[in-house]
């Protein structure tokens, strides 16, 4: 169904360095045959070409994402450079790692008919489609929800369900569950197993691989653009900890947490100042109660981890201690004094789970130094960051250039640089590989 022979990829705002020497490609000599009805995942370090090789199979490179592609790519035995962009459409389905990103409608069943609409499907063919999607899928409960408020477990199956109405041939998916908890990720692996019980051919780009191992055929491991190695998952699970570790990768089994019990809550000791307090949060939007009598407290060096299922307002909390959303009721304090919205904007760092929307200069070395003098001992106080982060040799680079994993190290280097003793991360480490998580660590 898929075949790649002798494929090297660039994108044209990656071709040389500062100094004028040519970069190495992006994806070198890849040659790749996925049969019919196979699932195969791509994996390995982040910034290593997963993504770009997604790109290449379905066509958005050199398409929409600009650069020099050598090599073929053929789709059913058909050359992919002699279709229209059509064509690919209706046999390839793609579904990024921000689904969020891939929407055109304000609700599902809109969503869904919509590639339907594009293709020229006749309107009871599209009412059928749309309607059976749904109901196969088990969304009908989110029918007439707007998809903007949805959480991101909902928004995946959303971009699944809009990709499945057309009845691609082939479907690729880019970090699927990067922001994903266990059950939401446990529901997608079942939503894989059943395109691939329909004989669909399946292309997951992926870090977690826990989920994957009883669905894939094949685990693709890629290293500085090359494949370097394949696995049957049955040979990843006997990998010992320190072998996972040494290629970068995640733990291909699943582990249980032991049960935790109910926080008793942070007991201030005589002497001590908070760094921040949440009293008695509530939050609503459009109508619904996200968070309802919420109160923590934090202490200067202390770090604590907000955990939970999808869509029960991890993010939101984050973004009202940050003054980036409003509380809807109670209170926050920074060092024990109530701290209006201003002033915790200005207090304390917030990284975003989508990244996309945070940066806005021209490269890596600019946007960590956006709100710092530009000093010859601030510079070299970022060169050690970067270092430490693993995106040095990217200091030129422009942050849209950088994979998911390398974006999400940006924003925890700005974050470390802004000097605030307060910071926030959002899902710092959604679609690292098991080496970032270290780094971030």
């Amino acid at each position: 169904m898929i075949e790649l022979r002798g494929v090297c990829f660039s994108y044209a705002s990656d071709v040389i360095h500062d100094d004028g020497t040519a970069r190495e490609p992006i994806l070198r000599d890849i040659n790749l045959r996925i049969e019919t009805g196979e699932c195969v995942v791509l994996t390995g370090r982040s910034g290593n070409g997963k993504t770009t090789l997604t790109r290449v199979i379905n066509g958005l490179a050199p398409s929409y994402y600009g650069g020099t592609l050598t090599g073929s790519v053929l789709i059913d035995g058909k050359p992919l450079c002699g279709m229209a962009s059509w064509e690919r459409a209706r046999i390839i389905g793609n579904v990024f790692q921000d689904p969020q990103s891939q929407f055109f409608s304000g609700e599902l069943a809109d969503e869904v008919a919509f590639a339907c609409e594009n293709l020229g499907f006749p309107l009871a063919e599209i009412r059928r489609r749309t309607d059976d999607v749904i109901r196969d899928m088990n969304l009908e409960y989110l029918r007439h929800t707007p998809l903007d408020v949805l959480s991101s477990g909902m928004m995946q199956q959303a971009a699944i369900a809009s990709v499945r109405s057309v009845s691609p041939a082939i479907y690729i998916f880019d970090e699927p569950s990067a922001n994903l908890d266990e059950k939401a990720s446990l529901r997608l692996a079942e939503i894989f197993a059943d395109l691939k019980k329909q004989g669909n051919t399946l292309v997951i780009a992926e870090h977690r691989l826990s989920y994957l191992m009883d669905i894939a055929d094949r685990v693709v491991y890629l290293e500085h653009g090359c494949l370097a190695v394949e696995h049957h998952p049955a040979e990843l699970k006997k990998m010992s900890i320190e072998q996972c570790r040494a290629k970068g990768l995640r733990s291909p089994e699943r582990i249980s947490l032991p049960h935790l019990p109910s926080p008793a809550g942070v007991i201030k000791k005589p002497g001590e100042t908070l760094s921040i307090e949440a009293r008695d949060i509530s939050y609503r939007i459009k109508n619904k109660t996200i968070l309802s009598g919420i109160s923590l407290r934090a202490f200067p060096g202390m770090i604590t981890a907000i955990t939970g299922r999808n869509g029960v307002g991890k993010t939101s909390l984050g973004k009202i201690l940050c003054g980036l959303a409003g509380e809807s009721g109670g209170m926050v304090l920074l060092r024990e004094k109530a701290a209006n919205r201003r002033k915790r904007a200005a207090a304390v760092w917030y990284s975003a789970n989508n990244t996309n929307s945070q940066f806005i200069t021209h490269s890596v070395t600019e946007e960590i130094l956006l709100l710092s003098p530009r000093d010859p001992e601030r510079l070299e106080a970022a060169r050690v960051i970067l270092k430490g982060l693993g995106l040095y040799e990217y200091r030129d680079s422009h942050p849209a250039t950088l994979s998911g994993g390398q974006k999400l190290r940006l924003s925890l280097a700005c974050g470390i640089f802004s000097g605030r003793d307060i910071c926030i991360f959002d899902e710092p480490t959604s679609g690292l590989a098991g080496a970032g998580l270290l780094t971030v660590s």
